[in-house]
């Protein structure tokens, strides 16, 4: 089996170096990239800045929920920190030590479940939006100066499409100021 697996590969990678070597061989050499170019005088000669008289706002995220966000790292590193030293203690019993894994995967799993969900609420148009979960309930939070039911069930319809422990979920809207 070894021997068919490091056949494949070879040919693989045989395989691989033959179609770059015919694209190098037809290239033409006149046009190959040239960094420097980027930074000379006709370059940036070329360029044109457009000065408008407007100034656009940038929105920056809710200060607040960096804050909120922040507390949770905090919490969620010292947990962490507690069950890496319970598992690399002695002291501990191969269930507990399995235990303490398994609380570290969950852990893992709700820290990537609530930051796709941010981005998937982001994605409806929300400027930000801060997820935290915690034993099926999901509390979502979003910057809008819009509050409807419509839009609140349309939250609450992706985290519970996307997140199958989510048994009760709440949205609540922050103006963003």
């Amino acid at each position: 089996m070894k021997v068919k697996k490091r056949t494949v590969w070879m040919l693989t990678l045989l395989s691989l170096v033959a179609v770059i070597s015919v694209y190098y061989v037809q290239e033409d050499p006149s046009s190959r990239f040239d960094g420097l170019a980027i930074f000379s005088n006709e370059t940036l000669d070329q360029l044109a800045v457009e000065e408008t008289g407007e100034v656009t706002p940038v929105l920056a995220q809710s200060s607040l929920f960096e804050e909120m966000r922040m507390e949770v790292a905090n919490q969620r590193s010292q947990q962490r920190e507690q069950l890496e030293a319970q598992i690399a203690s002695n002291e501990l019993s191969a269930d507990q030590v399995n235990e303490a894994y398994s609380e570290m995967e969950d852990l893992a799993k709700r820290e990537a479940t609530e930051a796709m969900l941010e981005m998937l609420v982001q994605n409806l148009g929300y400027s930000d939006a801060l997820v935290r979960t915690s034993d099926g309930k999901v509390l979502v939070t979003v910057v809008s100066s819009e509050q409807s039911k419509a839009q609140a069930n349309e939250i609450i319809y992706i985290v519970m499409n996307e997140w199958e422990d989510a048994k009760e979920v709440k949205v609540e809207f922050d103006d963003g100021q």
